[in-house]
């Protein structure tokens, strides 16, 4: 079976280990960049999917929607600076999560939502816990279709301490390895559900 990972640079890290961990299961692909937030996977969902057959869609954007810019949306910005502003309102987020997961949905794959991880305190150019209301955002969009959440927020805030860099969205090569024991078992299980 064919499975394909959307996501950031969370995602990036933990790909390595999701396909060593499904050798012999599944044939595991990533989109070839970071996805950013949901404005740039409105812009290149349809050439991400392809022309090709994906059994699994795992997918997230969450953390570049949340987070604070100013006038270069490339940069980082003190959420707190005059001017700065997140770069997806949490109204339009919700908005283009329902837009991509209609697009997606297309493609007959099995759809599985990976919601957002912990934003911790000291983040740069992020609120700490501002993923609870992206997070519940998602959660109304992928209700609505009917489709599974990985909970990987959940999973984890269980060793946050141990696995998370400090002050930082990003995990350590052990941190990411923890993720994605939980991204291959997800992915597995709904495998067997196509």
């Amino acid at each position: 079976p064919r499975v394909l990972l959307i996501g950031d640079s969370i995602s990036m890290g933990y790909t390595l280990d999701v396909r060593e961990m499904l050798k012999g299961k599944a044939n595991v692909h990533r989109i070839p960049t970071n996805g950013g937030p949901t404005t740039n996977g409105l812009k290149n969902i349809k050439a991400w999917l392809g022309d090709s057959k994906w059994d699994v869609i795992h997918f997230n954007w969450g953390l570049h929607d949340l987070k604070y810019i100013a006038e270069d949306p490339s940069k980082r910005a003190d959420p707190k600076a005059p001017g700065s502003h997140l770069q997806v309102p949490l109204a339009d987020y919700e908005k283009n999560l329902a837009e991509l997961v209609k697009l997606m949905q297309a493609t007959g794959a099995k759809l599985i939502w990976c919601n957002t991880t912990p934003v911790p305190a000291g983040s740069d150019g992020r609120v700490e816990g501002d993923e609870k209301k992206y997070n519940e955002a998602a959660a109304r969009v992928m209700t609505a279709a009917g489709i599974p959440t990985d909970d990987l927020c959940t999973h984890a805030n269980a060793k946050l301490k141990d696995v998370q860099l400090p002050a930082n969205v990003h995990y350590s090569p052990s941190g990411y390895h923890y993720l994605a024991e939980k991204v291959a078992s997800v992915i597995a299980e709904n495998l067997s559900k196509k």
